[in-house]
């Protein structure tokens, strides 16, 4: 390999860190605005963003859809279920922001040509309340070729790895980062920069595992960039102690979604009881958020894994039950119930080949048709997301009409505590429940904050180019220590001088696994275990320093690694400050068992100091905007 990298530098006045959907959104709102007033706009991402981000395989429904104009629900409704949803934990105004915006991005959806269901009266097929249904494996592709048009092909640049942020007295100044398919080092010079890299999978080791490693429920390429990048840069952090443990098909982590909403579907344990059912006593104890309906997602999750720890697993999900039931209407006529059956086996189908084919290819393997036999489902690995169930990511400001006078606000909608740096998407935090046309439309108000920010801040921030030398050396740190030490061993394998990036992965996911509530153990832990975690993140930290790599992939798998272990280390430190358990069926600690509203009902957040390298961890408080407490 090569030690020779080219330099090249990029100067913009936005950029767009991610090609997920809300990278997408700011760059079609931002491009819009630039336009008006020469304004330059440029997108950076680590794969192709045709197949970026968790929608890149496809989608079998939009998860948030209002529905204003109809007028059968609110802004306000949306904002219930969100905070309840989340124990009470959300953001009034990031929430609202949304929700009275994420309709017309939907439209736009449509009209950029997604096939939406239609119902014979012409409306849209709803899978639940906010969800809607869609032809969706082409979603992304279609957002994204949307996102390149207005950007204009000149403006994006892919297969690169943005790793650091710059700064200037504080203040954003750009970005670094390699190609992952060329010998080039990438300087980005830019007035304001928009994070949307999604959340963080690997940091805790996955059920599957041999021949099924990698296998993941959240995207595989999604490895903590998000938080990374907006903790070096300064920026305060929100919930890092949440984190999302979806329950999924077994195995090739397929959607339950259509199945409990528009299938109407239920799930029993291996005796055929309905666990929803005999536990509804556990919800009594968490008051108004275990009696909302629907009933929280980590409840839902604990119901769950109550019947699993007591040893009546297999879960079930009883999909014959629940296409025998859609198809009962016709029955007497049996050419209309053939042609029902049908119709059902072949929309049982698509959900998963719009989304998890993956799921589709194990049902064929194994013999399943769903019309004939249930199929199992159970908890996943953790993961940390600011999109779906999960809240994780930067502390933003809120927008000027629904939060100024508050301290959710501080000039910019969007913008994090570090001037000119904005996120969106995953990598904002405490607005759960936005989903692909959440993150969307977030993007789509970040993007348009983050242009009106520069208007007004309209100087180009200076960059130090011994710190952009040394950045490019820490880079390719990797090249240098492999090459140097290779010939020691005569494997190269098993050398005492550096660590592969898979060999630290495993021992992260060990450790996050094992004492800070991964699947081994039963997603419970104490602050015991929890020092524990914490001395050995330190060792593996301090080992992080002899990452090697022989080729550009293997020098990408040791940045998302460098990435993990912050986003690892984060969570550690939030779960160990929140001493309570606020969601079980995401997390149970044993030592604090009892959700604390006199104490808790707050947020978790947190800062990295770039001058001491030390953190701090605190609390904000929850502001009740819209009578929901």
């Amino acid at each position: 390999m090569p030690m020779n990298f080219e330099t090249v530098e990029v100067t913009t006045d936005l950029l767009i860190v991610g090609g997920g959907m809300a990278a997408c959104g700011a760059a079609v709102e931002a491009s819009y605005w630039a336009k008006k007033h020469g304004i330059k706009v440029t997108l950076v991402d680590k794969a192709a963003m045709t197949r970026s981000g968790a929608v890149g395989m496809g989608l079998s429904a939009i998860n948030e859809y209002i529905g204003l104009t109809e007028g059968d629900n609110t802004v306000e409704d949306y904002v219930k279920y969100v905070k309840y949803d989340l124990m009470g934990v959300a953001r009034d105004d990031l929430v609202a922001s949304i929700a009275r915006h994420v309709d017309s991005s939907v439209h736009l959806f449509e009209k950029w040509g997604l096939p939406i269901w239609r119902g014979e009266d012409g409306k849209y097929v709803h899978e639940g309340r906010w969800q809607l249904m869609i032809n969706g494996e082409s979603y992304k592709v279609i957002v994204a070729e949307a996102a390149k048009n207005a950007l204009g092909a000149e403006n994006v640049y892919e297969r690169i790895f943005i790793t650091e942020p710059l700064l200037d007295n504080g203040r954003v100044a750009g970005a670094v980062g390699f190609s992952v398919r060329e010998n080039k080092y990438y300087v980005f010079k830019a007035k304001a920069v928009l994070a949307a890299m999604g959340g963080t999978v690997g940091v805790f080791k996955p059920r599957s595992t041999g021949e099924g490693m990698g296998r993941s429920w959240y995207p595989p390429f999604s490895t903590g960039s998000s938080t990374y990048f907006t903790i070096k840069a300064g920026a305060e952090m929100t919930s890092q102690e949440v984190r999302f443990v979806p329950i999924r098909f077994k195995d090739a982590y397929g959607p339950v979604g259509a199945w409990f909403l528009l299938f109407k579907s239920r799930a029993t344990n291996a005796f055929g009881e309905n666990y929803m059912e005999t536990h509804n006593d556990v919800l009594e104890k968490y008051g108004k958020y275990g009696l909302a309906k629907p009933t929280p997602a980590n409840l839902r999750n604990y119901q769950t894994m109550l019947d699993l720890n007591a040893g009546k697993g297999p879960v079930y999900m009883r999909t014959e039950e629940a296409i025998a039931n859609l198809a009962k209407q016709y029955e007497g006529d049996e050419k209309a119930f053939k042609k029902k059956m049908k119709t059902l086996e072949a929309e049982a189908w698509e959900d998963f080949l719009d989304m998890t084919i993956s799921q589709a290819l194990l049902w064929a393997a194994t013999n399943v048709q769903p019309e004939e036999k249930p199929s199992e489902i159970g908890p996943t690995e953790p993961y940390f997301i600011g999109s779906h169930s999960g809240a994780s990511g930067a502390w933003v400001s809120g927008p000027e009409d629904l939060s100024a006078g508050t301290d959710y606000f501080w000039g910019y909608a969007n913008m994090t505590t570090v001037p000119g740096l904005f996120a969106a998407g995953d990598a904002s935090g405490a607005s759960p429940h936005k989903f692909s046309s959440g993150s969307l439309t977030e993007g789509r108000i970040a993007g348009k904050s983050a242009v009106k920010f520069i208007l007004e801040h309209n100087t180009q921030p200076n960059v130090d180019d011994k710190l952009v030398a040394g950045l490019k050396e820490e880079i390719y740190k990797p090249f240098a220590l492999f090459e140097e030490n290779k010939g020691l061993t005569t494997d190269e394998n098993v050398n005492p001088n550096y660590i592969f990036p898979k060999m630290f992965m495993f021992r992260l996911q060990k450790i996050m696994d094992e004492y800070v509530g991964g699947v081994s153990a039963s997603f419970s832990f104490n602050q015991t275990s929890l020092d524990k975690a914490m001395e050995l993140i330190g060792y593996l930290k301090e080992d992080s320093s002899k990452l090697v790599a022989r080729d550009l992939n293997e020098l990408m798998r040791v940045w998302e690694n460098k990435h993990r272990i912050w986003q690892a280390e984060s969570h550690v430190r939030a779960v160990a400050f929140r001493e309570e358990t606020r969601w079980p069926g995401y997390y149970f600690r044993t030592d604090f068992p009892e959700m604390d509203e006199e104490n808790w009902h707050c947020f978790v957040n947190m800062k990295w100091d770039r001058e001491t390298g030390e953190w701090s961890v605190f609390k904000r408080p929850i502001i009740d905007m819209f009578g929901v407490e």
